[in-house]
């Protein structure tokens, strides 16, 4: 047995020693420590190899008799010794100082030692040796237990933020793993510190440079599942400024009685940062336009639309139709939404621009609730290629919306965007026009009495869309650099696909017709800001620049929510308000859609963009 095995094999046996035995081994070893301190303190006095008499022999075994009681006091066998901090070596120093008071003052006062009193140099050598002898001890046996945990788990031990119950939880499965090894607690209470939790020390965050030093420390888990997420904003904030990679366990309502908490831990991502508190979703407006109904989502590939599909499933229709122009996205999503569905897949390969498809679809399968995701949404493409953004945008939206008001669709959402507002691009014109071909479809159905609900759903970017910044982001960070922002003070607004989702659908439940409602998008987000954090986040803390271009032809600093001035009013969910914006009487809408027809057969661009803006 080689030297490595016969120390991994004691280190198991020293682990699995009950804790009382622990604490005796301990003591044996001082007691050992002690009389060897002593003996060393004469023979250093003497100069020579020390033969104690009668009398300095007990006075070398009251040595230990004085000191252990004051280790007890002083809590040095309260302490685990692999969590051993360095406090606890001022622990050490004061108890054996007072150790070593007492056991002079035993000796000065009884003469015990044969040689007319103890030599005065004697205890202070006798407290020194025993300093670091103590000491020495304990933080020798802490490397020697931590050596096959170093082997085991080189590079791989965490620290977990939040010694509350998910905190200990989540350490003790991870202790029945191999992947990660919990290192310790972080926690910002003060009277935990110190303190040991699930046998692991509790550190001040404070003290995350030391431990990253001492324990090689990489990665961060953040359990803090009851906190806000302004909290763990703040904390996910704090972590990004040390050269860690933070890792976040979900929400309370994601965690089942403690099991599979492994899995659950993600990486931490932007959204975190964002410190939105999402508002939980009511399920009957989840459900009243879309269970037991027939739903047609447009664009059903895309970023928005697949993920539109993906609640919808949960939610029960009687049937799902997917309708989307990508054969790839069309493939991705029908296999994607087969595994979970236990109703009717229609998947539908076209554009929304074909009406005799369109009114097909509607027809065929008695369609009840349509989302209209489809849209060219890349605000520079859509500026250099202003016929197909016409064409799919605005002329796409009003054969949909006419196929719909024909075919009786119960509910249509048309999917909208904060750049519609006082547009200064094309895709945001075409997104306005799309908006008031839904407004005048709306004040058409109540004209002629009908119960149709015609409504738009306006909001800003969503984290990690296909239009969004975030992945070129991730993209030119992952390259080395650099990260390319248009100007220094530019600012969006941001949400995640899911929450956006989430309220698009509620927002259908609550149209009355011809509403634009607005989702509550929180604080805007400067777009420097983001790209700063997105670079700490991918663990750089240089070395990455960013670069100012210059805003894009049609592009604006700021992005606004409402056209008209007065505030919108609050509906039932307090993250989604009501807007009543201008709108267009459908006689003038139509006249102005056929001079657009007009100059998109002429392939004019300039009359084109001209026209887009008189909405």
């Amino acid at each position: 047995m080689n030297a490595d095995v016969a120390g991994n094999a004691l280190t198991r046996l020293l682990l699995r020693l009950p804790r009382p035995a622990k604490q005796g081994l301990m003591l044996a070893v001082d007691a050992g420590l002690l009389v060897g301190s002593v003996w060393a303190a004469y023979a250093l006095r003497l100069g020579e190899w020390f033969l104690p008499n009668r009398a300095q022999l007990l006075l070398m075994l009251a040595a230990p008799a004085i000191a252990v009681p004051v280790f007890m006091r002083f809590g040095l066998y309260r302490s685990i010794i692999r969590y051993l901090g360095e406090q606890a070596l001022w622990t050490v120093v004061k108890a054996m100082s007072l150790a070593t008071l007492l056991w002079a003052l035993l000796a000065f006062m009884t003469q015990m030692t044969g040689l007319q009193g103890v030599p005065r140099s004697v205890p202070l050598l006798y407290g020194l040796i025993g300093m670091a002898g103590v000491g020495g001890a304990r933080f020798l046996a802490r490397w020697l237990l931590w050596l096959p945990l170093r082997e085991r788990f080189s590079g791989r031990q965490v620290l977990i933020y939040g010694a509350g119950d998910a905190g200990w939880q989540l350490a003790a499965a991870l202790l029945q793993g191999r992947e990660y090894f919990p290192a310790g607690f972080l926690d910002d209470d003060p009277a935990l510190h110190g303190k040991d939790v699930g046998g692991l020390r509790v550190y001040a965050p404070s003290q995350l440079p030391t431990l990253i030093d001492r324990f090689d420390i990489r990665d961060v888990i953040v359990t803090l599942p009851q906190a806000s997420s302004a909290r763990r904003r703040d904390v996910v904030a704090f972590l990004e400024r040390h050269p860690v990679r933070v890792r976040i366990l979900p929400a309370l309502a994601d965690i089942a009685n403690g099991r599979h908490l492994v899995q659950l831990v993600r990486e931490a991502d932007i959204g975190d940062l964002l410190g939105r508190d999402p508002v939980a979703a009511d399920p009957q407006l989840l459900g009243q336009a879309i269970s037991g109904k027939t739903v047609l989502v447009t664009g059903a590939g895309g970023s928005i639309g697949s993920e539109l599909c993906r609640q919808i499933a949960l939610l029960h229709p009687a049937a799902l139709v997917l309708l989307e122009a990508s054969e790839h996205a069309l493939y991705q999503i029908d296999r994607e939404l087969r595994a979970i569905a236990d109703f009717p897949l229609v998947p539908a390969l076209g554009s929304v621009a074909d009406a005799a498809l369109v009114a097909r679809l509607l027809a065929a399968h008695g369609v009840e609730t349509v989302f209209h995701a489809a849209a060219h949404k890349h605000v520079p493409l859509v500026e250099q290629n202003v016929l197909e953004g016409v064409r799919n945008n605005v002329l796409g939206t009003w054969t949909l919306v006419r196929a719909a008001f024909d075919a009786g669709v119960a509910t249509f959402v048309l999917i909208s965007t904060d750049k519609a507002v006082r547009p200064a691009n094309v895709m945001g014109a075409t997104k306005r026009w799309a908006e008031l071909i839904v407004q005048a479809a709306a004040r058409e159905a109540a004209e002629a009495g009908r119960t149709q609900r015609f409504c738009a759903v306006r909001f800003g970017n969503v984290l990690g869309s296909s239009g969004s910044v975030i992945p070129l982001f991730r993209e030119q960070i992952a390259a080395g650099g650099p990260v390319t922002v248009t100007h220094p003070e530019v600012t969006r607004y941001f949400m995640s696909i899911h929450e956006a989702v989430e309220l698009v659908i509620q927002a259908g439940s609550l149209a009355r017709g011809g509403e634009i409602f607005l989702l509550d998008m929180g604080e805007p987000v400067r777009i420097e800001d983001l790209a700063r954090n997105m670079i700490r986040m991918a663990g750089y803390q240089d070395g990455i620049d960013i670069v100012f271009t210059g805003l894009r032809p049609g592009e604006k600093l700021t992005e606004e929510l409402l056209i008209a001035s007065s505030a919108a009013s609050p509906t039932a969910h307090p993250k989604i308000l009501r807007a009543s914006e201008p709108a267009l009487a459908p006689v003038l809408l139509g006249e102005r859609l056929d001079a657009l027809r007009e100059r998109l057969a002429a392939g004019d661009e300039a009359a084109l963009r001209a026209l887009l803006s008189v909405t």
